[in-house]
C-alpha cells in the first residue's frame, strides 16, 4: 500500500517539510511586517498601480479569510482578503500588488500565465483523481488492472505538475512587476522595498514547495510504475 511504503516516505518528507517551513515562513513575515507602516491602504496601492497602467475597468473587492488574496481573470476583478484590503502596512501593499501584476500579465497576455490558466481543470481534476487512481494501482500491483491503473493515475497526476511548473515563472513575474510599478509609483520609497521583497520572498517559497512536492509525487508513482525499488 501507498501509505505504508518506505521509499514513499523518502520521496514525501523533504517536500512536506519545506511546505511547513515555507508555511510558516509566510505567516511570520506577514505579521512582522504588517507592524511596518505604509503610506496607503493594499487596496489603494492596488488601485494606483492599476490606473497608472490604464487598467481602470478591473475592479478590486474585499473577501473574507486570511490570505485569501487573488486576481479573477474572467471577472478582470482583484479580491484582497481583510488583512490586505484596508490595512495600511507594507505586507498589505506587497500582496495587494502581486495580484495586480496578475491583472498586468493579463492585459499583457503574458504567455505562461495563458498557459496556467488553461491548464487549472487539469490540475483540479489530477490533484484529486490522479492520486486516488495511481494509489489504488498500486494496492492491486499484483494483477495487470493495477499497472493500467497506476499509469492511468500517472497521466492524470501529470497535469498538477504541469500547472505548479508553470505556475513559478506566473508568480515570480508578479512580484517582480509589482516591486518595480511600486518603487516607480512612489507608493513606497526606494528604501521600503526590501520590506516588501521580504513578504514576497517568503510567499515565493511557498510556491517552490508547492512544485517540489508534485513533482516527486509524480517521479515515486513513475518509479513504482518502472519497477524500481532501489
Amino acid at each position: 500500500m501507498l501509505y505504508f511504503d518506505p521509499l514513499y516516505f523518502l520521496f514525501a518528507i523533504p517536500p512536506l517539510l519545506l511546505a511547513m517551513f515555507a508555511q510558516w515562513r509566510v505567516k511570520s513575515t506577514f505579521q512582522s511586517m504588517s507592524e511596518v507602516p505604509a503610506r496607503m491602504t493594499g487596496a489603494q496601492a492596488a488601485r494606483q498601480m492599476l490606473d497608472s497602467a490604464g487598467l481602470t475597468q478591473v475592479g478590486i473587492e474585499r473577501v473574507p479569510g486570511h490570505l485569501s488574496d487573488h486576481y479573477d481573470p474572467r471577472h478582470k476583478v482583484l479580491r484582497l482578503s481583510d488583512s490586505v484590503y484596508s490595512q495600511r502596512s507594507m505586507a498589505a501593499v506587497g500582496v495587494a500588488c502581486h495580484e495586480a501584476g496578475h491583472a498586468f500579465q493579463d492585459a499583457k497576455n503574458y504567455a505562461p500565465l495563458t498557459i496556467r490558466n488553461a491548464a487549472v481543470p487539469a490540475a483540479n481534476f489530477g490533484s484529486g483523481i490522479g492520486v486516488t487512481v495511481a494509489s489504488v494501482g498500486l494496492m492491486l500491483s499484483s494483477i495487470p488492472l493495477g499497472k493500467v491503473l497506476l499509469l492511468a493515475g500517472i497521466v492524470m497526476f501529470a497535469g498538477v505538475v504541469f500547472f505548479q511548473v508553470v505556475n513559478l515563472p506566473v508568480e515570480f513575474d508578479a512580484s517582480n512587476r509589482a516591486r518595480r510599478h511600486l518603487v516607480e509609483g512612489n507608493i513606497i520609497s526606494a528604501n521600503e522595498e526590501q520590506f516588501v521583497a521580504k513578504v514576497l520572498n517568503a510567499a515565493a517559497l511557498t510556491y517552490v514547495a508547492g512544485t517540489l512536492q508534485a513533482v516527486m509525487t509524480l517521479l515515486y508513482f513513475i518509479m513504482r510504475f518502472m519497477g524500481d525499488r532501489r
